[in-house]
């Protein structure tokens, strides 16, 4: 095992489902601080959850609003499930089911500070300044490479991609309208570290509520 996978193992340990909340708001403000933790091969690399978004079943921006097709299927899993989908064929966005099973629900995993294997993120990627490699949802994935092969995995108890904490603490959370959308676009349903440099989204966005 390499001391970076050693360290990694050592310090950072899985979260059970039973220890997050199983409601879409409650588990996008509970990402925040847990670390996502991908292995390829033996290398892992692993960063810190810095911003989310939920999106909830009524809500037209969901991608459920319309109903389960085979697409979306994984939204539909029991909270902690991987759905992974291709945004306009272009980037691969990571997300987590958020309610029982049964009820299409999600939160997107919009950023992370990088922690371990920096460069096994940049392989391919070294034009890339370290605070923009994971600073938005498909950079995230990129970085990690995840792509739709990983949609519907378990995040609990998965080997190659799954959610641990390390015992960090978030002192404040911050909340603002989500990114780029046309429906729905005012509901504040975006949650993020506040201060964090590794943010995505105009600045205006990423102070904390005065």
């Amino acid at each position: 095992m390499g001391e970076v996978a050693r360290e990694l193992k050592e310090s950072v340990e899985r979260i059970s489902r039973h220890g997050i909340p199983s409601d879409t708001v409650g588990l996008a403000r509970a990402m925040l601080g847990k670390v996502l933790v991908r292995e390829i091969d033996g290398a892992m690399s692993a960063g810190r959850i810095v911003e989310t978004e939920a999106y909830l079943q009524h809500d037209p921006a969901c991608h459920a609003f319309g109903g389960m097709t085979a697409r979306n299927r994984s939204l539909f899993l029991e909270h902690g499930h991987a759905y992974v989908y291709l945004c306009y064929g272009t980037s691969y966005l990571l997300n987590v089911s958020s309610e029982a099973g049964g009820i299409g629900s999600g939160v997107l995993l919009r950023a992370l500070q990088p922690l371990y294997g920096v460069e096994h993120m940049q392989r391919n990627r070294s034009h890339v300044k370290l605070y923009d490699l994971t600073r938005g949802p498909g950079r995230l994935t990129a970085a990690l490479q995840v792509d739709r092969r990983h949609d519907g995995l378990n995040l609990f108890t998965d080997t190659q991609l799954w959610i641990g904490s390390d015992g960090h603490s978030i002192s404040s959370i911050g909340e603002s309208v989500r990114i780029g959308l046309s429906k729905a676009a005012d509901e504040r349903l975006r949650f993020f570290v506040t201060g964090s440099r590794y943010l995505s989204g105009p600045r205006k966005l990423n102070q904390p509520a005065e």
